[in-house]
């Protein structure tokens, strides 16, 4: 073996010397694990108003008080709820989903109460389009006043008069009967009626909050927009979907998350965030770190974590790392 010249071996052992110092541990020990991408930081402490939807009776009700001790003690200042949408009567609330959240509430001032309301009967039903739009053509023409007068008079009764009320949420999809997409004209003259007769009713102080999915999904969404005078809060349902889609690419698509605060602030709206959680892409800190961030950055109104499986992190065991995040971001301080 001819032995190496002194330039040579100088060369490679300074060569040595400079990647010992540049690569990380993990890339040149035996043995050793690569890691594709570094763990992103823990967000911040979030300090918006916050909730955890666990259910619409009085034992979702309950269940906050479990997840504050699953946060280490910390407060959810927002209890959001939903109104059944099988038939009208359901439509108009009832006192025994009324006053569980309103006892909820007055415990601790500065609670907000959140109310998703659907703006047709059915609602789950599937309906063909003629019959949406037949009923959106109703709506909008009055047929259904007083089931939202009766709906408006008995929040107000139960002491929940300034509640947020989510009207016809994610009009652009397909889930539900008071979609927006056979006849968006109708849509938004039907929501136009319906804010008039819940702004008649005396003693209230309701914001009304125009919700819709992220991203284009069957129409685009801002085509459902009614106006400027019958919208208090611009809100955005936003889910970890589809499958594959990153949260960079949540914030750019197409009447995605930026869309949506950019479409806000031209419109002098604050925004909200009712429903997300986790869905396509499994456990996945990113997407929930990203949010909490974008949460942070843009201070919505509100914002409620869609807590079951396969979107949530305390009543669901099957995203532990994503909920090793959220209780990082709204647990208590210095909880350990």
């Amino acid at each position: 073996m001819t032995l190496l010249s002194w330039p040579r071996a100088a060369l490679i052992v300074l060569l040595a010397a400079v990647l010992a110092f540049v690569l990380p541990y993990d890339r040149i020990a035996p043995g050793s694990r690569h890691r594709a991408e570094p763990v992103a930081p823990a967000p911040a402490p979030l300090t918006v108003p916050s909730g955890f939807f666990t259910g619409s009776d009085e034992s979702g009700v309950r269940r906050i008080a479990e997840v504050q001790r699953w946060l280490g003690g910390a407060s959810l200042t927002v209890g959001h709820t939903y109104l059944p949408g099988d038939r009208w009567s359901n439509i108009e609330g009832h006192p025994a989903l009324f006053e569980p959240w309103a006892r909820w509430k007055e415990e601790r001032p500065g609670r907000l109460f959140v109310l998703n309301v659907p703006l047709l009967d059915r609602s789950e039903e599937g309906l063909p389009d003629a019959e949406v739009r037949a009923g959106l053509r109703r709506g909008a023409a009055g047929a259904y006043d007083g089931h939202f007068r009766t709906l408006g008079e008995r929040l107000v009764e139960h002491r929940l008069a300034d509640a947020v009320l989510v009207l016809g949420w994610e009009m652009n999809g397909t889930t539900y009967s008071h979609r927006c997409g056979p006849d968006p004209e109708s849509w938004k003259a039907y929501w136009r009626r319906v804010v008039g007769v819940l702004r008649a009713v005396p003693g209230q102080r309701f914001r009304l909050d125009f919700t819709a999915s992220r991203g284009r999904d069957a129409v685009e969404w801002p085509r459902c927009y009614p106006g400027d005078a019958y919208v208090d809060i611009i809100g955005l349902d936003a889910y970890d979907q589809p499958k594959g889609l990153s949260f960079d690419e949540q914030v750019t698509e197409d009447f995605g998350l930026a869309h949506h605060v950019r479409f806000a602030a031209a419109h002098g709206k604050p925004v909200s965030y009712p429903e997300w959680g986790l869905f396509r892409n499994g456990d996945n800190p990113v997407y929930v770190r990203g949010m909490l961030d974008w949460f942070a950055r843009h201070r919505p109104v509100y914002q409620t974590f869609t807590d079951y499986c396969p979107h949530g992190v305390w009543a669901c065991a099957d995203n532990p790392e994503s909920g090793q995040v959220v209780r990082g971001a709204l647990g208590a301080p210095g909880r350990p």
